[in-house]
């Protein structure tokens, strides 16, 4: 029978967040998800550490290829939100008939668009690479090509795990997704160095333990590994294992959801309602990765120095907001489900928790980050022109840092665009406060005020406190309360979306 038919039974780890206190399942949620998030940086973090023995090549060519993979993931990844949306609604409105379909449905599209993107982005890998700077004929270039489209054949298994934690977020469960992380991010770093150097790496035998006996054994194999494609290939098999194992999950019926083969058959409606609501969500969560492209290019016109100082800058942004993303992501589940259970005051009140919460967090970092600015920048960089980069960087993280807790309560704010299904408004928003807020002041400070990095770096600043007071009197006004489904069936998405 299909899985909507099941009991819960299978779904033990999903929390309630309909009735009774918001803040434990609110942090139950989402701590899940911060933390899944600190292991995909662990994912990264080994790829680059065994791809940095092989030289300056292999990691630059790492650095061309995750520019145009990560853009194709935020593309595609804006669709899995639409079934943590219809999956929440649905469940808080007690459709249970209608969440197998709903889910069946969502992967069968995202693995469909992923085999599409996966053929083009192999054919026209050389393409991008070069439109990005990558320079053909180098050794940079070859690596990159390779790279690129051993990853381009993976996407599918990759967008796998994507839509399983999407689902069973949307359903409360956001620890299960977790374990499988973890379980995909150890098979990765053992995978790492042997796909990666071989046999061959003094180092790798030292992490390993083994004896110089042990250590010619296996050199004596003469395996030399699969080089920067090694990083591909395990990355790929890790996803791969996975998404098939999520996949038996959800047909066994042991999370909760409960699939059956019919319900992998696209209907005409379902289909137009994800890509309602997936569409915008991906524009959304590509412009972020844009909008770090056009500053990067403008803080360009400042020097080398600024550059790299807003490349560590942005870096470490990007670890202090993870709590803020984890209770974004929490919000669109309670969200989604109150919505659903036609609760739009409770949908509210854990929006409002969720940015308390946050902005009392990012403001200790705030104060933490402006004291410790010089020697966090320190750490991220060597050689005869730390100094000015350090200075920059610091600069940076005291202007920017300052704005911490306005960019967390941003990003809650658009977890409850999302979780209503509003993904234009959540789009809007995105554009709005990540381009034009942004960009144009920036360029301004930099070139009209000649203020150069600094400039920048305030520009950066004041978008961060306008978009935020933008998209929260638009949140006061509670029109985005609306949600997309009804009881006992879903509604069009409103047309002031």
């Amino acid at each position: 029978m299909s899985g909507s038919d099941a009991p819960d039974s299978g779904g033990r780890r999903a929390v309630n967040v309909t009735d009774g206190p918001l803040l434990k399942p609110l942090v139950v949620l989402s701590l899940p998800i911060v933390l899944t998030n600190l292991l995909q940086v662990a994912y990264n973090l080994a790829d680059t550490f065994w791809v940095g023995r092989l030289g300056q090549d292999a990691v630059s060519a790492l650095s061309f290829s995750w520019a145009i993979v990560f853009l194709i993931i935020t593309l595609a990844a804006g669709f899995t939100v639409a079934g943590t949306v219809l999956v929440a609604q649905n469940k808080g409105a007690g459709n249970l008939d209608r969440i197998s379909a709903v889910a069946g449905q969502t992967i069968a599209f995202v693995i469909g668009a992923s085999v599409l993107l996966s053929v083009v982005g192999y054919a026209l890998a050389p393409w991008l690479l070069r439109l990005i700077g990558a320079t053909p004929g180098t050794e940079v270039f070859a690596l990159s090509v390779t790279y690129t489209r051993t990853m381009f054949l993976g996407i599918p298994f990759v967008f796998g795990f994507f839509i399983f934690q999407s689902l069973l977020q949307g359903w409360g469960d956001t620890r299960t997704p977790l374990y499988l992380m973890l379980l995909g991010v150890v098979l990765n770093v053992v995978a790492d160095p042997f796909l990666i150097l071989g046999f061959q790496d003094n180092l790798l035998f030292e992490v390993a333990g083994l004896t110089a006996l042990q250590a010619d054994l296996f050199a004596a194999t003469g395996f030399t590994g699969f080089g920067v494609q090694g990083a591909a290939i395990a990355t790929i098999a890790s996803r791969g294992l996975g998404a098939v194992v999520a996949i038996g999950l959800l047909l066994s019926g042991r999370v909760g959801i409960h699939l059956a083969p019919r319900d992998f058959v696209p209907t005409r409606e379902t289909i137009r309602k994800i890509v309602r609501i997936g569409g915008p969500a991906s524009i959304e969560m590509s412009t972020q990765s844009l909008g770090v492209t056009v500053v990067t290019a403008l803080v360009a016109l400042a020097g080398a120095d600024a550059v790299a100082a807003y490349g560590i800058g942005t870096r470490v942004t990007s670890l202090v907001v993870l709590p803020a993303l984890g209770l974004a992501r929490g919000t669109e589940t309670i969200v989604g489900q109150n919505l659903g259970a036609k609760q739009p005051d409770r949908a509210k009140q854990s929006v409002v928790a969720s940015a308390a919460i946050t902005a009392v967090v990012l403001a200790v970092v705030s104060v933490i980050v402006y004291l410790g600015a010089a020697a966090i920048v320190d750490v991220f960089i060597t050689g005869p022109d730390a100094t000015r980069v350090v200075a920059v960087g610091a600069e940076y993280l005291r202007i920017v840092g300052a704005t911490y807790a306005f960019l967390g309560v941003f990003h809650v704010l658009q977890g409850a665009y999302r979780g209503s299904g509003s993904t234009r408004l959540a789009m809007i928003f995105g554009v709005l406060g990540l381009i034009l807020l942004r960009v144009p002041p920036a360029y301004v400070l930099l070139a009209w005020f000649d203020l150069g990095a600094t400039g920048v770096w305030y520009g950066i600043a004041l978008a961060n406190v306008a978009m935020v007071l933008i998209s929260g009197l638009y949140f006061r006004r509670g029109t985005w309360t609306d949600g997309v489904i009804e009881r006992g069936r879903e509604r069009e998405v409103p047309a002031d979306d």
